[in-house]
């Protein structure tokens, strides 16, 4: 029986725990010993973990976790007042030779000098929340195992990656795993020496398990007569849902009865609770927080919303077009990948007049929205078969 480690930083709800969950209930028991090692053993998530995955902790991401959030200065007081004395030169040191060489593998060298290795052996260790600095350096060089993988799910021309940290990491690993074409293309043209060892994996989606959790019942505004707009994801600026604030409040200027749901939470919800207040949206704007199975939301939605500023592959994207709703989308990397424009689903700009045009566009044509359901009926949306790339590298 093969042994595989799984690492993340927790199980919160969000679209690479979802999409691990998902590569989860393909892998057989029977031919596989799974690890999951978290950061922080939380989440709403860690439920849906199959009772057969081991599940760990990293019991010395509480040490070093402030070294890496907090500002140096914190740091080196931090030791003055612990009376860590012999710590401060090296720490010093570290972090000053990391900014003139513009690379943080010396800042993470020194942080991860008091980590142990970890003890058991693996047949194949996987970075899956990459690019992830701490994920990624303790794999690479923290754990034994025969393989390496880390996994990317994020378009890292929109995130803080440092260059020079990730060509040395990705020297330790055998592959790289991309979620998206577009997202494989992002990364290349930042570290172009990882090209024969990336290769896309699209995320898990069983289009059969999507359906069959849609049909659990919720209460949702069953009085309520008029459309229904639904969009899940993180309450978080890179998920935009300031933008769908602003449009629908243009809709309703216009005269529209139209609600506007969100299924999920974060950070910015008190910022965008007040925005909400701003436009006097209290009523229309609703804020449902998150869960575990958005498919109920999303099956009862007249359209469906995508408002991200940047994806790297939009696993919600995916599950609307499972459950056959009309879509509007931005135009982030592998928007196109999903989606073909006018045919089974409207891929705009990411702005605020270009959500609002196509979505006033939609309700005002029912005959369009009936053509996207239809052209996505015939769509075979199902992606398990990707399993078979991890499966033919592990064996």
């Amino acid at each position: 029986m093969k042994k595989i480690l799984f690492m993340v930083s927790s199980m919160n709800i969000g679209g690479v725990e979802k999409s691990l969950l998902s590569l989860l209930s393909v892998i057989p028991k029977e031919r596989y010993d799974i690890t999951l090692l978290l950061l922080e053993k939380k989440g709403d998530f860690l439920d849906y973990v199959p009772e057969w995955v081991n599940v760990e902790e990293a019991t010395w991401f509480n040490k070093i976790k402030p070294i890496i959030i907090q500002p140096p200065q914190q740091t080196i007081n931090a030791y003055f007042q612990n009376k860590e004395y012999t710590k401060i030169p090296s720490f010093i040191y570290s972090n000053l030779l990391s900014k003139k060489l513009d690379d943080r593998y010396f800042f993470y060298k020194q942080v991860f000098k008091g980590v142990p290795v970890k003890i058991d052996v693996y047949d194949v260790a996987i970075a899956y929340q990459g690019p992830t600095d701490v994920i990624d350096y303790y794999i690479a060089n923290k754990v034994n195992s025969k393989k390496k993988i880390s996994w990317v799910h994020f378009d890292v021309s929109k995130h803080q990656v440092n260059k020079k940290l990730y060509e040395k990491l990705y020297e330790k690993f055998e592959k790289v795993f991309v979620v998206s074409n577009e997202a494989k293309k992002q990364l290349l043209k930042k570290i172009p020496a990882v090209e024969r060892k990336a290769e896309v994996f699209l995320n898990i989606v069983s289009n059969k398990l999507i359906n069959e959790m849609s049909k659990k019942f919720i209460g949702f505004n069953e009085k309520f007569k008029g459309l229904k707009i639904v969009t899940v994801g993180r309450l978080s600026k890179e998920k935009g849902q300031d933008l769908a604030i602003k449009a629908l409040s243009m809709l309703r200027k216009e005269g529209y009865d139209v609600r506007w749901y969100c299924v999920g939470d974060g950070f910015d919800r008190k910022e965008y609770e007040k925005l909400i207040e701003h436009y006097n949206l209290s009523n229309d704007f609703i804020l449902l927080g998150s869960s575990p199975n958005p498919y109920p939301f999303i099956v009862k939605a007249d359209i469906y919303v995508q408002t991200s500023r940047h994806e790297g592959y939009c696993l919600t994207l995916a599950e609307a077009k499972c459950l056959q709703k009309p879509i509007v989308t931005t135009n982030f990397i592998g928007a196109y990948e999903q989606l073909k424009n006018g045919h089974n689903g409207l891929i705009v700009n990411c702005n605020v007049d270009d959500i609002y045009q196509k979505v006033k566009y939609l309700i005002d044509n029912p005959e369009q929205r009936n053509k996207l359901i239809e052209n996505l009926s015939r769509t075979n949306l199902d992606t398990t078969n990707e399993v078979f790339k991890l499966f033919n590298f592990v064996d």
